[in-house]
């Protein structure tokens, strides 16, 4: 049954006449919430043996008594299997079914035990009771009314949920986000997706323009309605954001939107899409700008246009602001520093403090093993030797605690350094409300994509020093953007570049290794062994099979036998999602390995993914009302199966979640190599295949390479490695911000 199916449309009367089951779902054994195809262990009556069925399902749950019609199948290796085409819940008959059901996760507010007490004191009338008299559940012992006015609120949500899920999945398309759309619209669901489907793709996270379209298509919009159109374009303009870019030229904007809005039965008019251009203009939806290097028009989002002009507006201003300093004096406290300290500086290393000391704004770049971080934890103690008072910020936590250690004094995100308020969706440090230092340092400098570069720079007094820290041979911020590489192509800020590796950081064939790969040449791999002498290996495990069963034999047995711990030590980086070789697949092997099921871990499934206490996971997407952000890795602390709550540690902070909210983690024992930016770890796993070949790129291998601290085991065969190392794909990304800075 495909994803599209309508899981409640009985079949064709041609076809063999449906045969009936009906039954308790005990459990699931798959269940996709993006398609609803699902495979349930059913308990039907007189029958000791669980049954198998698989259908499509737009809601379902353990404990739900379902009524199916459907036909039997005999599948080659699983056996008898009853394929369904139409079902119906109906009410558990049974007090182990009431129970099952009231205690599956459906109602927030009623776990298994309180399922049990509810169900042992009023028997088969207990959904009735629920339904009509619920202040009754007082009389049920643990219950208090602070608890029942909860289930009252669970149990109304969950019938309008319900009529959500049905009305989308009369219109043929998945049932995932009804529990999302309910959360945003809450009564005025049906209407807001009837009167305007799109609105779901900018309001809902998880659905996009592909979703509203089909819902809208299923509504009766034209395929060329006005409205259609002017949504695909800024849909086009969101995807080309995804990768990187902060506008499109109109040619190509064009280009793309009649690729993303033709179907089977309409090809887009091109001219009636350049015709809705300036009338988006004219409402403020696009902005349009011409620009002397560039033939065609510039298609923005206002929201890219005004942080990206604003950025450039804020660089230029701080750079017109002059430092005083007295060089000689500056000369003299380094070379006390030195002496005291008894490491002396690089000529590349004091040119960037002396550099720092009299800039408003400097970048310092560099490759690992070249010194950036005494350079930099110079450049601190030079500023508070001078009197001043410093802020350190990096974009990831991860980063910002690096940071910390080594400067010796506390450094924070930069969504925490810019103080996010949750209730105005801003930050309380701007223009206004300038950050309270005199000095900034910036780590990581390299992740800053374009609005946290402009929240950023809107926040730095006018009066203080900024200083940006990067390695520009990494991948460049996975938002929108290429900030750094941007100002340093600019050459309108002091840019010092470190290139000599220390004699110390030559031992390593970690550093070693990277500076290879920046130079296109080949690697020098030690091949894995019981007693490895370099802290960079390789394991030739030819295909990906090999190359899975490799990364458990390495996690069982070599990496412990070297000392580390698995559970806190070890990141599999790869370079995509999915495959044999992605993190999808990946996830599933580790967590079986590493966090194994057990009585006393409580587990969850939402959305295809298994969650165990324990697990490491990471947070997809920014959450300025958790406070979590993009990238930021954690570790489940609490499944909450009466409340419907799972809590993760994100280091010192406890965050939780409603099971609703679930898609915006993810499990994390291995991420993408994207993802990894700001962090390290103690011990990576790099596997690098054929397969990944799309990904493969110099700055892909360098990045995930540089997050090794003590271990890297690069797996794979050779010549996909030596590939990664030739590919170069510093993909063009449309930004204007270094012409900007040049411009003026």
């Amino acid at each position: 049954m495909s994803a599209n199916d309508r899981p409640n449309e009985p079949p064709a009367p041609s076809g063999p006449k449906p045969e009936q089951l009906q039954g308790v779902v005990e459990r699931l054994t798959y269940h996709s919430e993006e398609s609803g195809y699902t495979i349930a262990r059913l308990k039907a009556p007189r029958t000791s043996e669980l049954l198998t069925v698989v259908g499509n399902f737009a809601n379902i749950q353990p404990g739900q008594t379902l009524q199916l019609s459907g036909q039997w199948s005999d599948h080659p290796k699983f056996g008898p299997q009853f394929q369904v085409s139409h079902y119906r819940e109906t009410k558990p008959a049974t007090l182990t079914g009431l129970e099952k059901y009231l205690g599956s996760g459906l109602i927030k507010g009623v776990g298994p035990v309180t399922a049990q007490r509810i169900v042992a004191h009023f028997g088969l009338e207990t959904l009735d009771v629920i339904e009509n008299q619920i202040e009754r559940l007082i009389e049920v012992p643990g219950i208090a009314k602070k608890r029942i006015r909860m289930i009252q609120t669970a149990w109304a949500s969950q019938k309008a949920i319900k009529e959500v899920m049905l009305f989308l999945q009369e219109h043929g398309v998945s049932t995932t986000y009804a529990v999302k759309i309910y959360k945003q619209y809450g009564q005025k669901s049906i209407a807001t997706v009837t009167e305007n489907p799109y609105q779901l793709a900018t309001d809902v996270y998880g659905i996009g323009f592909v979703t509203a379209d089909a819902i809208a298509r299923n509504l009766g919009i034209a395929p060329d309605s006005e409205f259609r159109y002017r949504s695909g374009l800024l849909h086009v303009l969101g995807k080309a954001a995804e990768d990187g870019h902060c506008f499109l030229p109109e040619p190509e904007l064009l280009d793309r939107a009649v690729k993303q809005l033709t179907l089977a039965d309409h090809v887009p008019n091109r001219e009636a899409l350049a015709r809705l251009i300036p009338q988006m203009v004219t409402k403020q939806e696009l902005v349009l700008e011409r620009h002397t290097d560039i033939a065609d028009n510039l298609c923005y989002s206002p929201a890219f246009f005004r942080a990206e002009e604003h950025l450039a507006e804020q660089l230029r201003y701080l750079l017109r602001q002059s430092v005083t300093v007295d060089l000689p004096r500056v000369q003299a406290w380094i070379d006390r520093f030195t002496e005291k300290t008894g490491i002396y500086l690089s000529d590349q290393q004091r040119e960037a403090v002396e550099t720092a000391a009299q800039s408003r704004v400097m970048v310092l770049t560099g490759g690992p093993g070249c010194g950036k971080t005494f350079s930099t934890r110079t450049i601190v103690a030079l500023w508070k030797a001078m009197g001043k008072t410093i802020a350190l910020a990096s974009p990831t936590g991860r980063a910002a605690q690096r940071l910390s250690e080594m400067a010796g004094q506390e450094a924070k995100t930069i969504h925490r350094l810019l103080e996010f308020d949750p209730k105005s969706l801003s930050f309380k440090r701007d223009q206004g409300n300038p950050i309270a230092a005199e000095a900034i340092v910036v780590d990581e400098a390299s992740m800053l994509d374009l609005f946290l570069a402009n929240s950023l720079l809107k926040a730095v007094s006018p009066d203080a020093q900024l200083l940006l820290v990067g390695d520009i041979d990494q991948l460049p911020s996975v938002g929108p953007g290429n900030v750094l590489r941007d100002i340093i192509v600019s050459e309108r800020v002091p840019v010092i570049r470190l290139t000599q590796v220390f004699r110390q950081a030559q031992s390593s064939q970690i550093i070693q290794n990277a500076h290879l790969i920046n130079q296109g040449q080949p690697l020098r791999l030690e091949p894995v062994s019981n007693e490895p002498r370099s802290d960079c290996l390789w394991l030739g495990a030819a295909e990906p099979a090999q190359g899975v069963q490799a990364i458990q034999d390495l996690v069982r047995d070599l990496i412990p036998r070297l000392g580390f711990d698995v559970a806190q030590d070890v990141q599999v980086l790869c370079p995509m999602t999915r495959g044999e070789m992605g993190t999808r697949n990946l996830n599933t092997v580790l967590q079986q390995l590493i966090n194994p099921p057990s009585s006393t871990k409580a587990e969850i499934t939402r959305g295809g993914m298994l969650l165990r206490l324990g697990d490491r996971v990471i947070q997809k997407v920014n959450d300025y009302d958790r406070e979590v952000f993009n990238g930021d890795l954690g570790v489940v602390e609490k499944i909450d199966l009466e409340e419907q709550e799972v809590t993760v540690g994100f280091g010192e902070r406890h965050v939780t979640y409603d099971y609703a909210d679930l898609d915006e983690i993810a499990l994390a024992w291995s991420v993408t190599i994207h993802k990894s930016q700001g962090s390290e770890y103690p011990v990576v796993i790099l596997p690098i295949y054929m397969q990944h070949y799309l990904m493969l790129s110099r700055n892909l291998l360098y990045t995930g390479l540089t997050r090794a601290k003590q271990l890297a085991i690069l797996l794979g065969p050779k010549k996909a490695i030596g590939l990664a190392i030739h590919q170069i794909k510093d993909q063009q990304r449309y930004t204007l911000l270094a012409q900007r800075l040049m411009d003026h």
